[in-house]
């Protein structure tokens, strides 16, 4: 179990480098694995964290941050990862955010997905400043690993192109809401929707402009 930085940090480069990870990777017997999450700040639907450990011999070409590249992009790297690599997802739901805060539940949804791997890992490296309590495996948190480290990267297309499916296959139950366009993040026409329809059961209560939403309804 781990509670923060391993004593074995490894170091990375400010930009995505195969020959250096694939380096990292062999002191691990290729068991290292990438962490990210999407959906940490929209007002609506669930947090989605995704663990890779890729084949390091059948990195798909492209990868790169899920920000940095389109959704046709996204989708078609999407396919590859899921047929060349090892993946599990695992996601906070609106309630779970509500109940326990934003950070605590995308922490937990990260040990999931981590342990819902066919095959362990024996390293993981996290997206963002933390590592979660819980990890059978030491741990290492990269700022801006989505565009330093190619199992990340992977980790972050993983977790956005699933959530963003989800948010389109929620629009087909809740229309009125423009889910399919927005994915629940505040934009004009999401709050529009909220102060005319009220907070739906798939919205963040524990998020203002919800909360302010609800009050207008009641």
């Amino acid at each position: 179990m781990t509670d923060g930085h391993s004593l074995f940090d490894l170091a990375f480069s400010d930009g995505l480098d195969l020959k250096l990870e694939r380096k990292h990777a062999a002191s691990f017997d290729g068991l290292i694995c990438g962490v990210d999450e999407a959906g940490r700040g929209p007002w609506a639907g669930p947090v989605v964290t995704a663990a890779v450990i890729l084949d390091y011999d059948r990195v798909p070409a492209g990868l790169n941050d899920s920000k940095k590249l389109t959704e046709a992009v996204r989708e078609e790297l999407f396919e590859q990862i899921v047929a060349s690599a090892h993946v599990a997802v695992a996601s906070a739901s609106p309630a779970s955010i509500d109940r326990y805060n934003i950070r605590a539940a995308t922490l937990s949804a990260m040990v999931r997905a981590v342990n819902g791997l066919a095959r362990p890992p024996e390293y993981v490296l996290v997206d963002g400043r933390d590592v979660p309590l819980g990890l059978k495996q030491p741990g290492q948190a990269l700022i801006k690993g989505d565009g330093r480290c190619l199992c990340v990267a992977a980790a972050s297309i993983v977790a956005k192109v699933t959530r963003d499916r989800m948010m389109v296959r929620l629009d087909d139950h809740l229309p009125g809401y423009g889910f399919a366009r927005h994915k629940g993040y505040g934009v004009p026409q999401h709050q529009v929707a909220l102060n005319t329809l009220g907070p739906s059961p798939h919205h963040r209560m524990s998020f203002k402009p919800v909360r302010l939403a609800a009050g207008e309804q009641a």
